[in-house]
């Protein structure tokens, strides 16, 4: 099928219990959004490329499903929700740690939306996933799983995503949300391990596919 092209992305933070937890923050008591810039869409094969202004190791990796809606979505309904998905894959929500936290004034774009951050395929039709709160997302690190968690471990499902975003607000067509990541992040480990040049990173969700890009310095 032809997808419709990307013209908005949308981020749910902290979608994942124990990711909240590994940063030390609470798990949040409703959706967290974010904007991401949506010309930094990049796809599978594409280098992931480490700003010069990251004066020091803070490029992570985050391993989630991407959602792509393909009809104009406004005010839709629990039940209804689904219907407006017109393809799943797999992404990397790719953020700068300092540039998200304090470069900002705490406002998460920034630090989201450098050049080349938001790598995301291929795409997958809607009618071949049955169910996108049944799906493992694996995310690994120069060959070394780094991630491995479920969407059933999401807090709020797909469906509660776009019937949230959409109440008195039209989604157009070709509005992709990033639905959160388990927990893993570099961010999260000790030490931390964030991105270097010559890494390659990639994020594989079950029924839906494998993204791989490489690291660029």
């Amino acid at each position: 099928m032809t997808f419709p092209e990307v013209v908005c992305v949308l981020g749910i933070g902290r979608n994942y219990r124990d990711h909240a937890a590994e940063l030390g923050n609470d798990a949040p008591e409703r959706p967290m959004v974010f904007a991401k810039a949506p010309f930094r869409v990049t796809g599978e094969g594409d280098p992931i490329v480490l700003p010069a202004c990251c004066e020091t190791e803070q490029v992570d990796y985050e391993g989630e499903l991407a959602v792509l809606l393909g009809r104009d979505t406004k005010d839709v309904a629990l039940e209804d929700a689904l219907s407006y998905v017109a393809g799943y894959a797999a992404a990397n929500d790719i953020t700068a740690r300092w540039w998200q936290k304090h470069g900002s004034g705490g406002q998460f774009v920034r630090g989201k939306s450098f050049d080349s951050f938001c790598p995301i395929g291929p795409w997958r039709s809607a009618e071949e996933v049955s169910d996108p709160q049944a799906l493992r997302i694996v995310t690994t690190l120069n060959g070394e799983v780094v991630q491995d968690g479920a969407t059933a471990d999401m807090i709020f499902s797909v469906r509660e995503i776009i019937a949230h975003l959409s109440q008195d607000t039209t989604l157009p067509a070709g509005t992709v949300l990033l639905t959160g990541t388990p927990s893993g992040v570099g961010a999260g480990r000790t030490p931390p391990r964030f991105l270097r040049g010559g890494d390659s990173v990639e994020v594989s969700i079950a029924g839906v596919g494998t993204l791989c890009n490489p690291v660029q310095a």
